[in-house]
């Protein structure tokens, strides 16, 4: 007999919109790979303009990686619920009485599969070009892992708002970079201290804080951004 309780109708609808979300995404290999392009690029990059020296790019690689990491999510921003606008499939999720904090919820999921975690695992190779100490290699996975599930959450709000704007990417990057900057600090900072020997436990204990509050209150942010936009 099926499962008819309403905690089983809300995790239905959040695996359907999650599938659904994931399959458009794999259909779009090439916007899928723009922000990881860019990351590599970007970071290759940096030597040719700033310097070969190992000592001097071990200095700044985690300030580099972490902005570069910032800049390709803030890039992979403005699709989030683009498609879904544009078909007037949004207009319809907002009008039905499943709730859209989870379809919301599912959405940055599935934006953060495609371009946060990524970039989270290229990040070492590129921390290797940089002559990224050993030490740094983990605090940089730990931090990158929780701080791009963060700038997810974070930027759907600034999605949410812009989405019915053609040319809204710079407006987007407005609201949103304000919001990044104590992530980058304190992931920065993480994998910083790592490679000086000091203790990093305050800087991931407030990274896992700004995700446990985007992930309670980010959603419900970017579901009445939404209603907003799409009222006109």
């Amino acid at each position: 007999m099926a499962d008819l309780s309403p905690a089983a109708g809300l995790f239905d609808g959040f695996v359907a919109s999650f599938r659904r979300d994931l399959l458009i995404a794999a259909r779009h290999k090439t916007e899928l790979a723009n922000p990881l392009v860019f990351f590599l690029i970007a970071v290759t990059l940096i030597p040719l303009g700033v310097s070969p020296e190992k000592n001097v790019l071990a200095l700044l690689a985690p300030g580099i990686v972490w902005v570069m990491a910032l800049l390709a999510t803030l890039l992979s921003l403005d699709g989030l619920f683009r498609s879904d606008y544009d078909d007037g499939s949004l207009e319809q999720m907002l009008i039905s009485p499943q709730s859209l904090y989870f379809t919301v919820m599912a959405k940055v999921l599935v934006h953060w599969l495609v371009s946060g975690l990524p970039v989270t695992l290229l990040a070492p190779l590129l921390g290797l070009m940089l002559s990224l100490p050993i030490e740094g290699y983990l605090p940089l996975l730990i931090s990158l892992a929780l701080g791009t599930a963060s700038m997810s959450l974070i930027g759907a709000v600034g999605a949410a708002l812009t989405v019915s704007l053609r040319k809204g990417g710079l407006l987007l990057s407005l609201i949103v970079m304000p919001l990044y900057i104590p992530v980058l600090i304190f992931g920065a900072s993480a994998v910083q201290t790592a490679i000086q020997g000091g203790a990093i436990g305050m800087q991931i204990a407030v990274l896992g804080a700004f995700l446990a509050l985007a992930l309670v209150l980010a959603p419900i942010a970017a579901l009445g951004a939404l209603r907003i936009s799409t009222n006109g």
